[in-house]
This record gives C-alpha cells, sequence and structure tokens, in this order.
C-alpha cells in the first residue's frame, strides 16, 4: 500500500500488511511513549481480522479492499465530559474526505460515527481511550472497493459503488488523507475552545437531525422519537413520541425511520 499524500499529513505513519486491530496495535504501542508516536500517529492496514466495532460487535475488513486506521491523540486540555466530541469530530472529517472523493452524492454522518453515502454506510468510526486517558486512539474503516455482492449488510456500500472521482488505486491515500487534514483542522478549536467551535459543523453533517429514529439503547430497551439536537456532552436528545419528554442518549444503535 503505497500512501504519499497521508504520509505527509500524519505525524507517523506505519503501514501494516495485516494485523488483528489498529486500535489495540496502536494504543499497546503508544502508551507512555509520546516522543515515539506523537499526537496524530497513524496506524492504517489494507486486512484487519479482529477490529472492533461499536457495543462490542467486530468488525473485518476484507483483505485489499477497505482500510482500517487508528490515529493517536493526547487532548490532555479537553474536560472529561466533552470527550464525546472526539468520534463525532471524527465522523465529520470522514464524511469531508469521502465527499471528497466523490461527486453528486449526498454523504451525511448517522450519530453518533456511521457515515454514510445516499443511506448507506461506507464508514464506522470508534473512539478508545488509552494510556490511563491520556490518549485517545480514534479508529476507522472505510470500505474501498468492495463488490455489492461482498457487502456485510444489505444497508453498507464501498466507494467504488459510487463513481469515484480518482481512480480504485487512489482511493485510500486519497480518503485516508483527506480524513487527516479534516481532523487536524477540527481537532485543535474543539481542545482549545470547546464544542462550541464545532458544534454546528457538526450539526450541519449529521442526517439523524430532525428526522424520526428508533434507538437501541445498550441494555435492550428501544426508543422512539424524533432527534433533536445534540447536547453539550455530545449526546443525541431524543424527543420521546410517547410523552414528548426529550432524553439524551449517549449510546446507542439508531435507524432512520422512512414512511412513504
Amino acid at each position: 500500500m503505497h500512501l504519499p499524500l497521508s504520509e505527509a499529513t500524519a505525524a507517523r505513519l506505519e503501514i501494516l500488511e495485516s494485523c488483528g486491530s489498529t486500535n489495540t496495535e496502536l494504543a499497546s504501542r503508544a502508551v507512555g511513549s509520546s516522543e515515539a508516536w506523537p499526537e496524530f500517529s497513524v496506524l492504517v492496514t489494507g486486512e484487519q481480522t479482529a477490529g472492533r466495532g461499536r457495543l462490542g460487535r467486530s468488525w473485518v475488513a476484507p483483505p485489499g479492499q477497505a482500510i482500517a486506521t487508528s490515529v493517536l491523540l493526547r487532548p490532555a486540555a479537553l474536560e472529561a465530559d466533552r470527550m464525546g466530541w472526539i468520534p463525532l469530530i471524527a465522523g465529520l472529517a470522514m464524511a469531508r474526505a469521502v465527499d471528497g472523493v466523490l461527486s453528486g452524492h449526498e454523504v451525511g454522518l448517522k450519530w453518533p460515527n456511521d457515515v454514510q453515502v445516499d443511506g448507506l454506510k461506507v464508514s464506522g468510526l470508534l473512539a478508545e481511550l488509552v494510556d490511563g486517558g491520556a490518549a485517545v486512539v480514534m479508529g476507522a474503516g472505510v470500505n474501498l472497493t468492495i463488490s455489492s455482492a461482498d457487502l456485510p449488510t444489505e444497508t453498507s456500500t464501498s466507494l467504488a459503488l459510487n463513481n469515484p472521482v480518482v481512480a480504485k488505486g487512489e482511493l485510500a491515500d486519497a480518503v485516508l488523507s483527506g480524513y487527516l487534514r479534516e481532523l487536524r483542522s477540527l481537532y485543535p478549536p474543539l481542545v482549545e475552545r470547546g464544542p462550541d467551535a464545532i458544534a454546528a459543523q457538526v450539526a450541519e453533517r449529521c442526517t439523524t437531525l430532525g428526522r424520526e429514529v428508533v434507538v437501541q439503547l445498550p441494555d435492550g430497551a428501544r426508543l422512539l422519537g424524533t432527534a433533536v439536537d445534540l447536547d453539550e456532552t455530545g449526546r443525541l436528545r431524543v424527543r420521546r413520541t410517547e410523552d414528548g419528554g426529550v432524553v439524551a442518549v449517549a449510546a446507542g444503535d439508531v435507524t432512520h425511520l422512512r414512511y412513504e
């Protein structure tokens, strides 16, 4: 894998032929080693065999048809209750990167961190605290050239299925470098000035807001309502259909309801 644009954007970039999880690999290397692994160090692979998704699910990247990557962040100045904005700005950064390699498609962020093309998932992200909470590894997977027959779900897609404006062989570098550039742009304002500096940008790209949704909560409960907005910690505020009460959701699987 040749990634010259991404290498120029990362503080340090290592390409692994294969690995279990880029988040796990980066975390193990970065703990207590801020000089060797500075902020915006990146691991990337074209074959991830034991990746993790949200709520404990597995995520596997087919060899050569997707990339998995992790970025190291050290947000010492960010208050603990604002950490929920990191995956949101990463999702926004990835949505913009995907938008940059496609033309004529709606690229949106489904809360909390799925990037969709015309309503179909092309990328998922997962943030994990490491080094005793002193650092974050921000993992992301992107479907590059997976055929329609090999997609993991009926609600998935790949960049190659959406007429990308760059050659297939350049997709990995184009989308990864775009993601890193956008993340480098969004991250400092969040750390230095807080969520107010980036919240409007996230909300503008978040296709969940204003929609009728069903949220499958981690405890198995289901919440039906309208996604209203994001609170100061990045939680999704949902107005319940049953009684009009507004509740803040920190984690869960969101389904956008469609009424014909």
